[in-house]
């Protein structure tokens, strides 16, 4: 049987029985979903990207640490989950500056078009944008659970092992979370149903 038709927690197996083919199997079968799952946190690429790196860095030098008692999938998302909340820690830690502090001189102004002059695709990426920028907004304890349901789609289960919380209150969270970004997005004139 072929690398690609194995299980994950397979795959960590052979790796840490030391076959490198499996590590890299591993890294293409997760590296896209971790961009999108860190992302999600950051609303930044390059940082984003300099995590997805980070994760698999320490899959590969933590591999070990795997056991069997959890999905392997669990056990990566709760490195990536872990290396994107100390960034955020330290990005609110750093010294920023509001739109409101710049002159009118240095603020860019967009000309917005014609309604009509607007595709498809643009009305998407906006809106994309929306909830990207609600997404942000949100408590961490809620962004994360939100992130792993709603774009990750990962099971109530999963989320529960990878956020430490029980089963019921992560239930909760998601359901509080989610209308917590409903109001968000209302509030900005947005409402995606």
């Amino acid at each position: 049987m072929s690398d690609y038709q194995l299980s994950d927690e397979k795959l960590i197996k052979k790796f840490q029985n030391g076959e490198v083919n499996a590590y890299n199997e591993l890294v293409k079968r997760y590296k896209d979903r971790l961009l999108n799952f860190i992302y999600r946190f950051l609303n930044d690429i390059d940082r984003s990207e300099d995590l997805v790196q980070d994760t698999l860095i320490k899959l590969y030098t933590h591999k070990d640490s795997y056991k069997e008692v959890a999905k392997f999938s669990t056990w990566l998302y709760t490195i990536a989950a872990n290396l994107a909340r100390t960034e955020l820690r330290k990005i609110k830690r750093r010294k920023t500056f509001s739109v409101s502090e710049l002159s009118n001189d240095d603020r860019e102004y967009i000309i917005s078009s014609d309604a009509s002059d607007q595709s498809e695709d643009y009305l998407t990426k906006n809106f994309e944008k929306k909830i990207q920028n609600a997404l942000a907004q949100l408590p961490n304890d809620f962004k994360t659970i939100i992130i792993l349901r709603d774009i990750q789609e990962l099971s109530y289960d999963e989320i529960s092992k990878i956020v430490e919380l029980p089963l019921g209150t992560v239930k909760s969270r998601i359901n509080r979370g989610r209308l917590k970004l409903q109001k968000l997005l209302k509030k900005k004139g947005e409402n995606p149903h």
